[in-house]
């Protein structure tokens, strides 16, 4: 299969993420000075603010989006680890989820086929940086919560404690898709949606089950733009925005780069 991609142009969703109940995701214990804390969250280096690493955000949305569409984790990437991966770019165009996502080529061969999807680092919105910077938990801007491992043979405890982002942090959020295929789009957006409605129903971060990184999302916008549009940011016809993924919605983004594509068809 010819790998050449051609870009029509690009779909900012913007938003926000709200944590519901504590979240959790780690960082190197070693690389982050934390004091008694077992197990400490990623920080920004500058601000030392918790943050939600794009790739975690990525990483748990494509994890769902293949239990919904029941692609088989064949590739082994590590010791008792397993992912799902098209081995080349012909497959991944046709998988929805490499699609969108986008593949690697194994050790032994076959092609990349990139993202079709950027998922930004999410920061704190400027209210929330300062409601925790107030909070009163010994830690700077998260708190932590003990634990006890029970062995259920002997009754020993093993206490932790684990740092995590309060309930009602909210962070920014902003995800690029990358406009291909006219004839994808809809499928593509309504995929990413779903998986967006799954993640409110599941879990980010770690200790999900034991309550940990119940979220909401909020979408507020989400603009098409052409490539005539960047070009010339005059052409307001090469624009769309819209307030959310739902149907009547995607349709205005389709029928914008339907005839986006007959432009450069033409030229």
């Amino acid at each position: 299969m010819n790998n050449n991609r051609f870009l029509l142009g690009k779909t900012r969703i913007t938003g926000y993420l709200t944590c519901e109940t504590g979240l959790h995701i780690g960082a190197s214990k070693e690389n982050v000075e934390i004091g008694t804390i077992d197990a400490p969250v990623v920080r920004d280096p500058v601000t030392r603010q918790p943050y939600i690493p794009g790739s975690s955000l990525k990483g748990k949305l494509r994890s769902l989006l293949e239990k919904v569409m029941k692609k088989l984790p064949e590739r082994e990437i590590g010791r008792y680890v397993h992912i799902h991966a098209c081995e080349d770019a012909e497959k991944a165009l046709n998988c929805e989820v490499c699609r969108l996502f986008g593949s690697t080529a194994s050790r032994e061969g076959g092609d990349n086929f990139p993202s079709r999807v950027i998922v930004r680092d999410l920061y704190l919105t400027r209210e929330s940086e300062q409601e925790l910077s107030d909070i009163d938990t010994g830690l700077q801007y998260t708190e932590w919560k003990f634990e006890n491992a029970i062995d259920r043979v002997t009754s020993a405890a093993t206490p932790r404690q684990i740092e995590r982002v309060p309930k009602g942090a909210k962070f920014e959020l902003e995800i690029i898709y990358n406009v291909e295929e006219p004839d994808h789009i809809e499928t593509d957006l309504k995929n990413l949606k779903l998986a967006f409605d799954l993640l409110q129903l599941d879990a980010l971060g770690g200790y999900g089950s034991r309550g940990y990184g119940k979220v909401s999302l909020e979408i507020s916008k989400v603009e098409a733009m052409s490539i005539e549009y960047l070009r010339d940011r005059s052409k307001k016809d090469e624009y769309v925005e819209c307030t959310s993924l739902e149907e009547g919605e995607l349709t205005k983004i389709i029928r914008l780069f339907n005839r986006e594509q007959e432009v450069q068809r033409t030229t």
